[in-house]
Formats: C-alpha cells, structure tokens, sequence
C-alpha cells in the first residue's frame, strides 16, 4: 500500500463520518421544519387515486433537502478547515449531487415501501410497534447506502 492509498482511505473514513453525523444532525434537527416532515411525502397511493396532485409534497421535499444539504455543507467546511481532508471541489460537489438526487426520491416514501415489497420484506415495510419503524430503519439505511458513496466520491474524484 503506497502513502497515496492511505491517504484516499483515511479521507474516505473520515468523510464518511463526517457525513454521517452531518446526516444524523439535518435529518433528525437542523434540516426540515415540521411542516417539511408532514408533507414531503404527500400525496399518499390512496390520495392519489382519489384525484390529487401526485405532485404535491415536492416543495416540502426540496426545501428539506435545500435545509438538510446546508447542515452538510457547514460541517463539511467546519471538518475541511480543520482536518488535512483531501477534497477536489469537484469530488464535493458531485458528492453533494448525488446526496441530493438520492435523498430526495428516498423521502418521497414510497421508493423505500416498494423497495421493501418487491424484495420479500412487506411485513417490514409495515413494522411500527414498540419503537420500531421498518419504513424509518430502511429510510436511513438508504441514506447510509448513498452517504457512502458520497465519501466514495470525495476520497477519489481529484
């Protein structure tokens, strides 16, 4: 393994923390209003049959990723300045790109539902007792899947 290397994989674990607590601090705090949380997912499969607008929750759902993205934006600066992160404002900005293009259809809900149905875990997909909450579980396990990628993304595209 070349210093080059370690430097590409130690960039990748620290971007790829640095994302996930930037996640777990927009998605949980900073990054929707309540309003945002209520709508962007409207309308539901039901509502839609009934004649609204399938289109209705995407303001919701932009403003949240706009709010969620600038948490991620002001942490991933605040680490940049401090830590000898190798970024190309390329590789942030792609990283950032596909955040954005993934977190939006994901919040929409019901990727994630049809997800879930179409690979024999329904029951999941319905699961909320106790605490638990299979749709939440495979929402943020998504996200991971992507914030991942972003670090992919920011530890090699020079």
């Amino acid at each position: 393994m070349t210093v080059d290397d370690t430097a590409t994989l130690a960039t990748f674990a620290a971007s790829g923390f640095i994302l996930l607590v930037a996640h777990n601090l927009a998605d949980h705090v900073t990054g929707q209003t309540d309003s945002q949380a209520d709508n962007k997912a409207a309308p539901t499969p039901d509502e839609v049959a009934a004649g609204a607008n399938p289109h209705q929750g995407w303001p919701a759902i932009l403003a949240h990723v706009a709010r969620y993205h600038v948490t991620l934006v002001v942490l991933g600066l605040l680490a940049w300045l401090v830590l000898p992160l190798h970024w190309s404002v390329l590789g942030v900005v792609l990283a950032l790109a596909w955040s954005a293009a993934t977190h939006a259809p994901l919040d929409r809900r019901w990727p994630v539902r049809w997800l879930l149905e179409n690979t024999g875990s329904p029951k999941f997909a319905n699961l909320n007792i106790g605490g638990l909450n299979g749709m939440y579980a495979a929402d943020q396990a998504l996200h991971w899947l992507a914030l991942a990628v972003s670090a992919v993304l920011l530890a090699v595209v020079r």
